[in-house]
């Protein structure tokens, strides 16, 4: 086979970890007999400093020309919140998954094998295992809601961020969780806050029907703020958690972190028919780029994400996988997950190493 795949190498360590999994790509590439269109897209930072604006005109259909889109690490101080919001990367990344409609966010959380001593929780939660599979609603909610900012009488200014969900939109992001349960291990936990908010009384009542249709999938209704606490106390009992933007978006960072290192997670953002975009949850570190200090196996398994819900190849997904854990269980780590005493590796090591296993 072959396939067209949009590289968006972005700001700070993103070069160096998007090049580590065109390594991967090109060993997969030969294992499995498939090639490849690499097509480089300009967005971020970067964009910012070359063209004006963090989101070029044309972005969003270099993108829908390919099968995936593969994004390294986009932001930066340089770049923050001082700056008009063509010139921030987060607008670009909100801007290409709206065009996209890429509402589906996908983060597992997954302790690796070799990793559990990493894990800061109790080591008998540890042993337990962790494995579960977040899915953010991605496109809708507070982030998209209207907004307003206004002088009042005798409060001083005042500010406004208006939450809407619609049906629609939480049918469609149920549906992916409910489906995915069915390849996982057969549970759904939605996650809401129906004891306050009317979006939440309505997300559940959605959700609910679509249990309905899923009896073979096991379905329970969390509060947000009791996941929050379990998601530290037994985290091996989620297998998916759907839930909308916001509350994904703090529940995922969390999730992140019990299993040792964001340096060690992907993620993929999907929709119905446009391609998916795979990136790591990790940001673009500008103080370590271009050291060879990045750890890039967050991004080599976003391409494993890539194989498996993009191009429906799991044997490929599996061997990138594999090799993971195997050169983590021979002791390889890049510094940022590197045990006293142990001599980390760079990141092109790393990405040679894993390739070798392929």
């Amino acid at each position: 086979m072959n396939y067209k795949i949009a590289l968006i190498r972005g700001d700070g360590i993103g070069p160096e970890v998007v090049g580590e999994a065109v390594k991967v790509l090109e060993a997969v590439g030969k294992k499995f007999g498939h090639s490849y269109e690499l097509v480089d897209v300009l967005m971020g930072g970067c964009a910012t400093d070359a063209v004006g604006k963090s989101y070029p005109d044309g972005t969003a259909e270099k993108c829908k020309a390919c099968d995936a889109v593969l994004l390294g690490a986009v932001g930066g101080p340089k770049w923050g919140a001082d700056k008009p919001a063509e010139q921030r990367p987060e607008t670009a990344l909100l801007a290409i998954r709206k065009d996209l409609g890429l509402y589906a966010n996908l983060r597992p959380a997954a302790l690796r094998p070799a990793m559990a001593d990493a894990c800061p929780l109790k080591k008998e939660t540890a042993l337990k295992g962790i494995d579960l599979m977040m899915v953010r609603e991605l496109t809708g909610g507070i982030y998209f809601g209207k907004r307003d900012k206004y002088e009042t009488a005798d409060r001083g200014m005042e500010a406004t961020d208006l939450m809407a969900y619609s049906e629609m939109e939480i049918e469609r992001i149920g549906r992916r969780a409910f489906e995915l349960a069915r390849l996982r291990r057969g549970k759904v936990s939605s996650v809401d806050k129906a004891n306050v908010l009317e979006t939440s009384r309505l997300w559940r009542s959605v959700m609910h029907r679509l249990a309905q249709e899923y009896t073979d999938v096991q379905y329970e209704d969390v509060l947000v703020d009791n996941c929050a606490m379990q998601l530290v106390r037994d985290p091996g009992q989620f297998d998916v958690v759907v839930t909308e933007n916001m509350f994904g978006d703090i529940l995922s960072d969390e999730a992140s972190m019990i299993t040792g290192s964001i340096g060690l997670l992907p993620s993929a953002s999907i929709g119905d028919s446009a391609p998916g975009l795979y990136e790591p949850i990790h940001g673009s570190a500008p103080d370590i780029a271009g050291q060879d200090k990045a750890n890039p196996i967050a991004t080599i398994l976003s391409v494993a994400m890539m194989f498996r819900y993009s191009f429906q190849r799991p044997a490929e997904a599996d061997a990138i996988e594999g090799a993971v854990d195997a050169v983590l269980a021979e002791g390889w780590r890049t510094p940022d997950i590197a045990e006293p005493g142990v001599t980390p590796i760079g990141t092109r090591q790393m990405g040679d190493l894993i390739c070798q296993h392929i």
